[in-house]
């Protein structure tokens, strides 16, 4: 399970009232490293969803992530007849609340390779 957290940024933004601030979805559209993931949400009408009030943190894969699905798996799930199931793939990578990096592989490590969370799922 470690294993696979590793393969995955973690994008974790903590909303405050100061201005200056990027909200979750601001901050992936500032990494060109997260533009896939930037069109998925857009696709799947999530962008003013996950631009609300936070914490969130998005357990995210990079262009590269997204480039090992298999051939066409993202095409499909990019289509609008497909966006209820592109929303709930990606809600199932959304955890309210603000979760370091260190802060999960400690939790992980401490619990025998486990980590449970409540997603927006």
């Amino acid at each position: 399970m470690l294993i696979n957290f590793l393969k995955y940024s973690i994008l974790s933004l903590v909303l405050s009232s100061n201005p200056s601030e990027m909200n979750i979805v601001e901050t992936a559209v500032s990494n060109d490293n997260f533009s896939t993931l930037v069109a998925a949400v857009q696709a799947g009408d999530l962008v003013d969803a996950l631009s609300s009030e936070g914490p969130f943190t998005v357990f995210a894969p990079t262009n590269d992530g997204f480039n090992k699905l298999p051939e066409g798996t993202l095409g499909t799930l990019l289509k609008p007849e497909n966006k209820g199931t592109l929303q709930s793939i990606l809600k199932y990578h959304v955890v309210a609340g603000k979760f370091m990096a260190g802060d999960v592989v400690k939790a992980i490590n401490d619990n025998g390779g486990e980590f449970a969370v409540e997603t927006l799922q």
